[in-house]
């Protein structure tokens, strides 16, 4: 059990930043319960207190069923807590929009358009969608959209021919670049990803892996990312958020990690980074 649930030296780290640095996300004493037909209703969350500052790049773990997909969920405002509050830029949540962007495990694309349709396609409904249909400048509006689409294509590592192809012709790993080119051309302000490297195959995960993070300093987009990988967390992130239960306990899952990770450690720090977060979260019980 981690002694006091978050870490001492982090929480004092973060408590002096987020005095120059603004709250992207608030979490105000969450909880989630779902309603069972013919049974007691279900704890997924509970009392869930969590600050995220502009920039940061968190990775949620914890065993399967512990609540971290359900917690983007209520950060994408695709669902509403049961109990407490979730703000984004001090605003609730209310429904999805343009401010979140969000990558699945399962390539959210869609099999009947083109790749550079599929990465358009938000823009488009978006923006085309306020203008009218029927003005001139729509013509103008989706040329611009396909010159910044073939643009984070190359970004993703994938060649402009590649735009005129379906889904169903690209690898998972090229599937998963055109899904996060999707999230990321509307430059969301947050970025939801939710296991989104755990189906591919270690050398494509490795290098999406490294695509992310350098997307992440060159935008500085706020980032919440779901993972299993103890490893994948410590090297990407800044900060390694754990929700767990105590063992046995029906209670929903709380907070029983929150881990600051340095800026540019060297492999002996994030082998015992990786450690504390494998002995504290995921071997004594907790989850």
């Amino acid at each position: 059990m981690v002694s006091g649930g978050v870490d001492t030296v982090a929480a004092a780290s973060l408590a002096a930043d987020t005095q120059v640095t603004p709250t992207m996300i608030r979490i105000q004493d969450v909880c989630v319960e779902y309603q069972q037909k013919g049974k007691e209703s279900k704890k997924v969350l509970n009392s869930i207190n969590l600050d995220v500052r502009a920039g940061e790049f968190v990775s949620l773990v914890g065993q399967t069923g512990c609540g971290k997909s359900t917690l983007l969920r209520l950060v994408l405002g695709e669902e509403m807590p049961t109990n407490g509050k979730v703000l984004v830029e001090d605003g609730l949540r209310g429904q999805p929009d343009r401010h979140c962007g969000y990558v699945p495990q399962k390539y959210s694309l869609f099999p009947d358009r083109t790749v550079l349709q599929n990465i358009t396609f938000g823009q488009e409904v978006t923006e085309v969608g306020f203008f009218g249909r029927a003005l001139p400048s729509r013509r103008a509006l989706r040329k611009e959209f396909q010159a910044q689409a073939l643009d984070y294509l190359r970004r993703m590592g994938l060649r402009e021919s590649d735009a005129s192809k379906y889904p169903h012709q690209l690898s998972g790993g090229m599937q998963q670049r055109v899904a996060i080119a999707q999230a990321l051309i509307m430059r969301p302000k947050i970025l939801l990803m939710d296991e989104a490297f755990s189906a591919l195959d270690p050398g494509t995960r490795t290098g999406m892996q490294r695509l992310i993070k350098e997307l992440w300093r060159e935008t500085q987009t706020t980032i919440l990312f779901v993972t299993h990988n103890s490893r994948e967390a410590v090297t990407l992130s800044t900060r390694v958020i754990a929700l767990g239960r105590p063992s046995g306990s029906d209670d929903g899952a709380g907070i029983v990690l929150d881990l600051a990770v340095p800026e540019n450690a060297n492999e002996q720090t994030i082998a015992d980074l990786i450690r504390r977060v494998e002995t504290d979260t995921f071997t004594d019980g907790i989850l």
